[in-house]
């Protein structure tokens, strides 16, 4: 039903009008460049938390306070991202640069001009929408300014809490390079040229927007700015874009972890002898490392104080929960359940991880480069050391599994290619940030590294356990003090990798596969069919990869046997 005019004034008992700024040259600016009818329209700006938890229980349906002080929320049929639905503006000043195909889909000019106007009318029949301003990216040379304009209070928290929150004083001054307008909880028109779906995400470099319609998963706006940074990083500044995490050390030496959901980016990033850098998006320029975020987005599915505490303690008030079930008379929520989705989530503010870097940059190049996979098959060692060409390839590859039962039909482990560990937000085409990586690895001198956080002894389905975590532990921290790089090596066949003999804390016969085997499988043959699903995966990128790089990868004989 359409709203009659409102008194603005009356809508929140705190008030709507933000001190940091004067509500009258948002509302323009807002009218100005998306007709926002802000006379029938209370735009409340940069909302407090206190005001955002008040709102998001009196108008949005299942909000709730958990017992931690945590808000949760629900994002409706949507529990995940829709890869399938994202669109690129196919225009004049980037569609050159940027890698078309599968992941990133063309959307015209005129169905854009569409879909806005969809988003905006959705915009304009709401009581109220939230407007946040933030950061994305924590070194000042090269962040850029994000206005996020919401008709739901948790998207609004959301943002709140994963952009770079500005100081009053930057507030006053705060004009965006990109606005996202994000009408989640209206569907796009299926029927309209090009639309897939009644969900559309989608971006244009050009008008330096994005706009969202038929999902309500908060992700999509984080991840539609992951998206412009890879664009716009390397494309404008020969800065490399990473999805990864990364810590410091009190020596200054600093970690990237790459890897994909489920391989512990978060979790081993979260090193209480080390200064936590961010969780998941970076950014690596002529200076440094420097986080792209002011929060963290971390899974909840299995969470516990006993084995991720930082995260744990994070859940606190000003944090959002996302789809998760809680008891209704205690407000404890169950982290093992995944009745609504697996994909339980939790956005809070970086500083509450008490030893994180703030700001969350770091004038020091990664000492180490760490590539993260979870191998159900268990038959990668779990650790080995790169060499240039081999972390090309396996950058490129980003491979991990996908577990059996996680999705209806999935009986056996599923391997999974995301290339640069990132596949759905890259802008461009992976080989250029894995010539990039490359480049500055050894410019700087970096160790890299392949950290299998999977199976051992055997695979998921054949007998085997996951490598315990005290052990993957053990391994960074030999890693970290240097000691791990100066041990005895041995070739690992078929994937031509380098395999320490030793780690200390961690037991020699753990490190190779082929002397931990006691699966139902057999080994060989389990080694070999890996080895070529790399093989076929990595076909697609040989026309634009060097003969080195094609070659560092895993060799299977093709040739039919006899």
């Amino acid at each position: 039903m359409v709203s009659q005019s409102v008194n603005k004034t009356n809508l929140h008992p705190t008030g709507v009008q933000p001190s940091s700024k004067d509500h009258t040259e948002i509302e323009e600016e807002l009218h100005d460049k998306a007709h926002i009818d802000y006379d029938r329209v209370a735009i409340v700006a940069n909302p407090s938390v206190a005001a955002l938890y008040e709102d998001a229980l009196v108008y949005e349906s299942g909000s709730a306070i958990t017992s931690s002080g945590a808000l949760s929320a629900y994002s409706g049929a949507k529990t995940g991202r829709s890869p399938s639905d994202k669109r690129i503006v196919e225009e004049d000043s980037s569609k050159k640069d940027v890698w078309w195909g599968p992941v990133n889909k063309p959307m015209s000019p005129d169905v854009w001009r569409i879909n806005r106007e969809r988003a905006i009318d959705y915009l304009n029949t709401r009581n109220r929408i939230y407007v946040v301003d933030g950061f994305a990216g924590w070194d000042e040379r090269y962040r850029i300014r994000v206005r996020v304009v919401c008709a739901r209070a948790y998207h609004a928290l959301f943002m709140r809490n994963m952009l770079i929150r500005p100081s009053r004083q930057e507030l006053e001054h705060f004009h965006p390079d990109y606005v996202i307008y994000n009408a989640g909880a209206f569907p796009a028109n299926r029927y309209t040229s090009g639309m897939t779906s009644s969900t559309s995400v989608a971006v244009n470099f050009a008008e330096k927007e994005m706009v969202i319609l038929g999902t309500e998963y908060a992700g999509e706006m984080k991840k539609g700015i992951f998206t412009v940074l890879f664009y716009e990083m390397p494309v404008k500044h020969n800065v490399l874009t990473l999805h990864s995490s990364a810590n410091e050390g009190k020596n200054g030496d600093v970690t990237v972890f790459f890897g994909l959901s489920g391989t512990g980016k978060t979790t081993l990033s979260a090193d209480p002898k080390r200064a936590l850098i961010g969780d998941d998006e970076h950014c690596w320029s002529d200076t440094g490392v420097f986080n792209i975020e002011g929060g963290c987005y971390a899974k909840c599915i299995g969470l516990s104080a006993e084995k991720e505490p930082d995260i744990f303690g994070a859940i606190k008030f000003g944090a959002i929960l996302e789809n998760v079930v809680f008891d209704p008379t205690t407000r404890v929520v169950d982290y093992d359940d995944d009745t609504l989705t697996e994909n339980t989530r939790c956005a809070y503010p970086i500083e509450y991880i008490e030893n994180t870097k703030i700001p969350c940059i770091s004038d020091n190049h990664p000492k180490n480069i760490v590539l993260l996979t979870c191998d159900a098959r268990g038959v990668l060692p779990p650790i080995s050391k790169l060499n240039k060409e081999q972390t090309m390839y396996h950058f490129i590859s980003g491979y991990t599994s996908k577990m059996a039962g996680t999705e209806q039909g999935v009986t056996e482990p599923q391997a999974t290619f995301s290339s640069c560990f990132a596949q759905p937000f890259l802008a461009l085409h992976p080989m250029r940030y894995a010539k990039m990586l490359a480049e500055k690895i050894e410019e700087h001198n970096a160790d890299a590294w392949l950290l299998n956080t999977g199976w051992v002894g055997a695979g998921a389905t054949t007998g085997g356990k996951r490598c315990p975590l005290k052990y993957t532990r053990a391994i960074l921290d030999a890693i970290h003090s240097g000691e791990l790089a100066k041990v005895e090596y041995e070739t690992y066949d078929t994937f031509g990798l380098s395999v320490p003999k030793t780690c200390p804390n961690v037991p020699d016969e753990l490190l190779n596969p082929a002397k931990s085997w006691n699966g139902t499988a057999d080994f060989k043959g389990e080694v070999e069919k890996l080895g070529k699903l790399f093989m076929d995966n990595f076909k697609k990128y040989e026309d634009q990869a060097t003969s080195e790089v094609v070659k560092a990868g895993p060799h299977v004989c093709c040739c039919p046997k006899h």
